[in-house]
């Protein structure tokens, strides 16, 4: 969810809770490096990197960014050289000693299982940080926003510490230029675990059985099942099929075509979870009526107590679902990456329009860039969310920043780690939320908050007795037990 927002904490509870807790893998060394340089509180990215098998780089990551006294609210974060295709033994290595922390914690302490999210649309610190994640464990892997055909493969060949590589798509590559290809070489980084690692099961996040069918028959490797997204769901969402028409708010229009066809991706064998407007009472139960082996859930998640969404936005949010006072917009231009992305309609945030535009474009993160070919034959990088002439002068067409937002900073602004810019403003945070925000007051009660165990409850429509314990009116399946929750 976002970046930042299945965080450790709240991947834990839902792992502790018997479900599968799953962590935002997207800019994680970026979040990792800030809460060093917040001071680490509570201690808990030192006490995860002790625990690594990587000594040496682990001294070297306090070393640099550990601030024992943390930063003064006007003081920015110092930032992480930006990802490209040649990005550096130590800028990799920051990236994998941040995925194995994030595993670590959300795994640390009990023996229930963890996931790792990541986006295919970022493909540039993939490996490294499921380098790390698979040393620290990590039981699933899952993956959106794109076609992960490489990803089984590399799973494979990283469980037996080989090279691993990606291809990465260049715009503007001619026929005779040659493949460009994100490598990622465990044998580079001395580590005491020398055996073979438990190779994660692998979940590929698709919209359209057509997906389901490439990722069966031609991914690089095995896959153990499915996430199917409809566009309902938070966050990125696949645009829909046909030729595109937006509605009279602007929002894009979903039609039959746009529907999965679950029986086709049943015939392929796998077990299947379904994603975006499972969020209510009885939806298991549904879902499993409809032959999946259970539901994977994010809205209701992204604003409990264990949330890594900042308490402010949370409060926020909560009072808004209260009053009724609160929209989701599906917004055809604000991510860079050209997908649809779900945003929350929330008074003193960017995610409104007009506040938006009166914000001084940077690209200084970059995770969604895209990477094209020079003139000059070499490989630049740009993004239609930075500043417009500096686009243009890559090449990319004007037209293609209009309305375009900086995902990258506001998700980190969301997550509680903003950048404080040059000219001294504060990042303010984009909210993105599914559809399914509104069943929020349904947990609530008379209450102003609540946990990721009331969420699971809700879901598996378990009921309070008149002593306040739970009694399960419906068991969660096997299956259902080993697929995605959060």
């Amino acid at each position: 969810m976002g970046v930042a927002v299945s965080h450790w904490p709240l991947a834990r509870a839902v792992s502790m809770a018997g479900q599968l807790g799953v962590v935002s893998g997207t800019g994680i060394d970026t979040v990792v490096v800030r809460r060093m340089q917040d001071g680490d509180i509570g201690g808990h990215v030192r006490r995860a990197l002790a625990a690594s098998p990587w000594s040496a780089l682990a001294e070297q990551f306090v070393a640099r960014y550990f601030r024992p006294d943390g930063r003064s609210s006007d003081q920015p974060y110092a930032r992480l050289p930006m990802w490209t295709l040649t990005s550096n033994h130590w800028r990799k290595a920051v990236a994998m000693l941040s995925g194995y922390v994030e595993v670590w914690l959300a795994k640390h302490g009990h023996g229930g299982r963890v996931g790792i999210n990541l986006l295919t649309k970022v493909p540039l610190p993939n490996l490294a940080v499921l380098y790390g994640a698979m040393h620290a464990g990590v039981d699933v892997v899952l993956m959106g926003a794109g076609i992960p055909r490489e990803i089984p493969g590399a799973l494979d060949r990283m469980a037996q510490h080989e090279t691993a590589a990606l291809r990465i798509d260049i715009v503007g590559a001619r026929g005779d230029d040659p493949e460009q290809w994100m490598r990622f070489e465990p044998v580079a980084y001395e580590s005491t675990a020398t055996d073979p690692l438990v190779r994660p099961a692998f979940f590929p996040i698709v919209a359209a059985h057509s997906l389901a069918h490439m990722m069966a028959k031609k991914a690089s490797g095995s896959i153990q099942g499915f996430v199917i997204e409809g566009p309902t769901a938070g966050g990125h969402n696949a645009p829909p099929r046909g030729p595109e028409r937006l509605d009279q708010t602007g929002q894009p229009v979903y039609g039959e075509r746009d529907v999965v066809d679950l029986d086709e991706v049943a015939k392929l064998g796998y077990p299947y979870w379904l994603a975006g407007g499972f969020g209510f009472r009885g939806s298991l139960a549904q879902a499993q009526e409809q032959g999946a082996a259970g539901i994977q859930v994010g809205t209701l998640f992204a604003f409990c107590e264990e949330s890594g969404l900042t308490a402010d936005i949370r409060k926020q949010v909560i009072s808004a679902v209260k009053t009724g006072n609160l929209a989701v917009r599906t917004d055809p231009l604000a991510s860079p990456t050209g997908f649809p992305f779900k945003v929350v309609e929330l008074e003193q945030t960017l995610s409104q329009t007009e506040v938006y535009a009166d914000r001084r474009r940077v690209c200084d993160l970059g995770y969604l860039r895209e990477a094209y070919r020079e003139e000059s034959g070499r490989v630049g990088y740009r993004c239609p969310a930075e500043p417009i002439r500096d686009y243009v002068a890559k090449g990319g067409n004007a037209a293609q920043t209009q309305g375009r937002k900086c995902l990258c900073n506001g998700l980190m602004a969301s997550a509680g780690v903003p950048q404080v810019q040059k000219d001294h403003a504060l990042e303010q945070p984009i909210v993105t939320s599914g559809d399914e925000i509104l069943r929020i007051h349904e947990l609530l009660g008379d209450h102003g908050s609540y946990s990721a165990r009331d969420v699971i409850d809700y879901l598996m429509d378990r009921r309070r007795d008149d002593e306040g314990q739970c009694a399960a009116s419906r068991p969660l399946a096997a299956k259902a037990d080993w697929g995605p929750t959060s």
